[in-house]
């Protein structure tokens, strides 16, 4: 089944327009990451991954995030056609904690090397996770870290009936 891209409004994207393979832009955006009942990130300088079908992959500096509360997952690495290999952390705060709920790139492909050590995380793992004031709406089907706000318009890819997109 072919999708049928809505059509954005006013100051909004299409995650249909954006490019396959993907790109990365810079955003001034603030990004706010919950959990545990802890901010435990926010910066005012994050990169966005925009790929066809999927709402933007937010990736924050390390340094946004506070204390200790990414802790590696040894032996735990995923490849990225496009990116690379990529690392895992476990995230902890307010003593919970959410397994592999973060992700990086130490050696990203030269296309994405601004990322490079920049951190991501899963909404779907976090209490909140805030781009300018508004809270996200994880994408869905667990695998994806997408990032959808009222900015980006869809259908995105994650729902059921999509693994062929």
């Amino acid at each position: 089944m072919r999708p049928r891209p809505q059509q954005p409004g006013p100051g909004q994207e299409s995650a249909w327009d954006y490019p396959r393979p993907p790109r990365v832009e810079e955003s001034s955006e603030t990004v706010e990451v919950v959990f545990g009942g802890v901010l435990i990130a926010r910066t005012t300088l994050s990169w966005r991954v925009l790929e066809t079908s999927h709402p933007p992959t937010y990736y924050l500096p390390r340094d946004a995030f506070v204390g200790d509360v990414l802790v590696p997952v040894a032996g735990r690495h995923t490849v990225c056609e496009w990116k690379g290999r990529a690392d895992y952390f476990d995230m902890a705060a307010g003593g919970r904690v959410a397994e592999a709920a973060a992700w990086t790139y130490p050696e990203p492909t030269p296309p994405f090397a601004v990322i490079r050590g920049a951190i991501a995380v899963m909404p779907s793992a976090m209490e909140r996770c805030v781009v300018d004031g508004e809270t996200v709406v994880p994408q869905a089907g667990g695998f994806y870290g997408g990032w959808i706000t009222s900015r980006v318009v869809g259908p995105f890819k994650g729902e059921p009936g999509t693994w062929g997109w």
